[in-house]
């Protein structure tokens, strides 16, 4: 059984396939993982030696996995390259420097491949400040993953869908009935033509989610011809 295991989060086929061809001959295996959900599970039952992370995923982008994983001081010691095709992406959320993790451009060819892999390398072992940890368990999307073996240590990220937070309808706020005074209900106040809110948040999530599953689309496109022109060379 390989000694060290690499994870390659990317929902393009061909990348992953051209990274694990690209990998010198060693005693390691090679995980692939085609969304940010897929991949942050495997982050999580499996002892990896290092990550590669494209930044735009389906199910859960890869900044979302990125915070999931550095907001664990174990899971955030793992060597990691971010992927993406525009750079601009990654500083949109992350200035540079990178000083913990390595960034790779596509198209990639062996070389960058393997000097990004080995400045991942350097600075995962570079020194960081300590977290505090908290008593939330990791929740990926619709589902909490709870853990008990990660690195020794239990997952302890926050997460937003399993924090007492206190709800609107949970304060004790006077209502119509016992206080005489008017009540609106939120998420729910009708418009011009009887939509309501809550129904116009819900079609603005689904164009959210087009635009996105576009944009994967389109990605994956200039990813194929950018790879069967190098083949054709």
């Amino acid at each position: 059984m390989a000694s060290n295991k690499i994870l390659v989060i990317d929902d393009t086929t061909v990348v992953r396939v051209k990274v694990r061809e690209m990998l010198p001959p060693g005693n390691f295996e090679v995980l692939e993982a085609k969304d940010g959900v897929e991949g942050l599970n495997f982050i999580l039952q499996e002892k990896l030696s290092l990550i590669m992370l494209d930044f735009l995923l389906p199910k859960m982008s890869g900044w979302e996995v990125f915070q999931q994983v550095q907001a664990h001081p174990e899971l955030r010691k793992i060597p990691l390259v971010i992927m993406s095709g525009r750079k601009e992406e990654v500083t949109e959320k992350i200035t540079e420097p990178f000083e913990y993790f390595e960034f790779l451009g596509k198209p990639f060819d062996q070389k960058q491949l393997i000097n990004a892999i080995k400045l991942a390398m350097t600075k995962a072992k570079q020194p960081r400040p300590e977290l505090v940890s908290v008593g939330a368990p990791i929740a990926v999307k619709n589902s909490t993953i709870k853990t008990s073996s990660v690195a020794n240590g239990t997952v302890v990220a926050p997460s937003v869908a399993n924090t007492a937070m206190p709800t609107a309808a949970s304060k004790a706020t006077p209502t119509a009935a016992n206080s005489g005074m008017p009540t609106v209900a939120s998420n729910a106040t009708p418009i011009a033509g009887g939509v309501s809110d809550a129904e116009i948040n819900v079609l603005n999530e689904k164009i959210v989610k087009m635009q996105a599953e576009i944009d994967g689309l389109k990605k994956q496109l200039t990813q194929v011809v950018t790879f069967i022109k190098q083949k054709i060379k």
